[in-house]
């Protein structure tokens, strides 16, 4: 029992000397609901206390931890993040980061630092079943106070939904000690809480037990949930065809009420031709595709489907990157609340779009996007394999936020002799955020190059040598007597 006391101690004696080196002028949160993400940005009004302060902490509570896909901090009117290291946990419900600030600050000095964090998984349906012409309403669940390991003269929270029609919120008591006024305001679509004073510093369990509060919301939502259950991306380089071919296979999920009663294809065709279609249904998406594709596919277990629309956009280069093809996809059939629908989906891009070869080292870079962009959609579980051309060495990869696991192994495909390297990288719970591009370098030396033509010409020139002697081998029993 000596050993977790003393670690335990170890831990509350850096909190304490942390707590002494800030203190918050001003704490602003904005939370604005969604239906499957939801984005969180709080503003950190920080002083110094101390001379050559260069690192600041922020605590975040261990539930608001689990459902967060996406976190990064960035000074005020900056556009570079800052780096962040997740120093210790003090029990088990109170995660700190340390933020090295860009340079050291003097006594008094202040930064406005700003936290952004995607939510998945945040919000679920209330109730959980509605019938075909029924509106969707969603929960939400917050902490009233915002947790810091410094103390905090003003604090407030503001939560955005995006439609007025609020249903029920939380109305916090015995807050005397820490406001006069209102504990909670509404305008419109905007809950704000606060504001709330001399806040002491709440990153301790005693905080957390004797004055932290629930919120509870419960608000109607416009648009449909919608997760990507799975997603498992091939990228495949062809040199020789100068193509690259990227394919997606996806299950759609309709995270939204479950359907209450039958399906009623009659209804559904109303509400489509007077445009009042039902918030929880998905008729469709619109996917914007990288420019100049071309040989473009998609269909589902049952086979092609033709009831959607694309408009390409000529080929751009690597610098101009603002345009983009526009793929109306319509599924075979509406996804209602608990519907799944599988499909795939590819097409080939010029290979020059995405590949640079730099002459100082012979290296190849490529650049591979690691999901198309579908807004307010979270991707569950995702799989990206780039398969390199047969031959290539010295590979390297480059991404822009850790994976939960990568492998290099090899990939045989038709006229290979040795395989192909392929890069396999796996996430989970991809938001918006995380819609960025991976790079891979690697040599292809000329021997991997020839290859190919050298195995399709010694195949080809076996074919014909079997051919020529097998047309001088004489199978017959009794050869023909020719008469005279």
């Amino acid at each position: 029992m000596a050993r977790p006391s003393i670690v335990l101690g170890i831990l509350l004696s850096a909190l304490s000397a942390a707590c002494q080196s800030f203190e918050n002028t001003a704490i602003v949160r904005t939370v604005e609901l969604g239906g499957s993400l939801v984005h969180v940005t709080t503003t950190y009004a920080a002083k110094a206390l101390e001379p050559d302060t260069s690192v600041y902490t922020i605590a975040l509570g261990d539930a608001e931890i689990e459902k967060t896909s996406w976190l990064d901090v960035k000074i005020k009117g900056q556009q570079q993040a800052l780096e962040i290291t997740h120093s210790i946990a003090v029990g088990s419900d109170i995660h700190l980061f340390d933020v090295a600030l860009p340079k050291p600050l003097a006594v008094n000095s202040t930064v406005n630092l700003v936290l952004e964090t995607v939510q998945t998984h945040a919000t679920w349906p209330w109730p959980e079943t509605a019938a075909q012409k029924d509106d969707q309403a969603l929960k939400y669940r917050t902490d009233l106070f915002v947790i810091s390991p410094y103390a905090t003269h003003v604090q407030r929270t503001k939560i955005k939904a995006q439609s007025p029609r609020i249903l029920s919120y939380t109305t916090p008591e015995d807050l005397s000690a820490f406001t006069d006024a209102e504990t909670v305001t509404k305008a419109g679509a905007t809950l704000t809480y606060g504001h709330y004073n001399n806040v002491p510093p709440s990153a301790n369990e005693v905080f957390l037990a004797k004055t932290q509060k629930s919120l509870l919301i419960h608000y109607n939502h416009d648009y449909p949930l919608l997760e990507i259950s799975k997603l498992k991306r091939s990228a495949e380089v062809s040199h020789w065809g100068a193509n690259l071919n990227i394919q997606d296979e996806m299950v759609l999920h309709n995270a939204g009420p479950a359907l209450k009663g039958h399906f009623s294809r009659l209804e559904h065709q109303s509400q489509t031709f007077y445009k009042r279609a039902a918030p929880h249904v998905i008729p469709g998406l619109t996917l914007h595709l990288p420019a100049g594709i071309s040989n473009t596919y998609f269909y589902d277990l049952i086979g092609n489907v033709s009831t959607s629309r694309l408009r390409v956009a000529p080929s751009t280069q690597k610098s101009q990157r603002n345009l983009f093809s526009v793929l109306e996809m319509r599924p075979r059939y509406p996804l209602l609340g608990g519907w799944n629908y599988s499909f795939t989906l590819g097409w080939d891009a010029p290979l020059a779009d995405s590949v640079s070869f730099d002459r100082a080292t012979n290296k190849y870079l490529l650049e591979v996007p690691i999901m198309t962009l579908i807004p307010d959609a979270v991707v569950d579980e995702a799989e990206l394999q780039v398969i390199l051309p047969e031959g290539a060495t010295d590979v390297e990869f480059f991404v822009p936020f850790p994976a939960v696991s990568n492998t290099l192994s090899t990939h045989t495909t038709y006229l290979d002799t040795v395989g192909r390297p392929a890069l396999t990288l796996n996430y989970r719970d991809l938001t918006d955020k995380h819609a960025q591009s991976i790079f891979v370098s690697y040599k292809v030396p000329l021997t991997a190059h020839l290859r190919k033509p050298c195995v399709v010409a010694a195949a080809f020139l076996s074919l014909f040598a079997f051919a020529l002697v097998a047309r001088r081998i004489d199978l017959t029993i009794e050869k023909k007597v020719k008469k005279t």
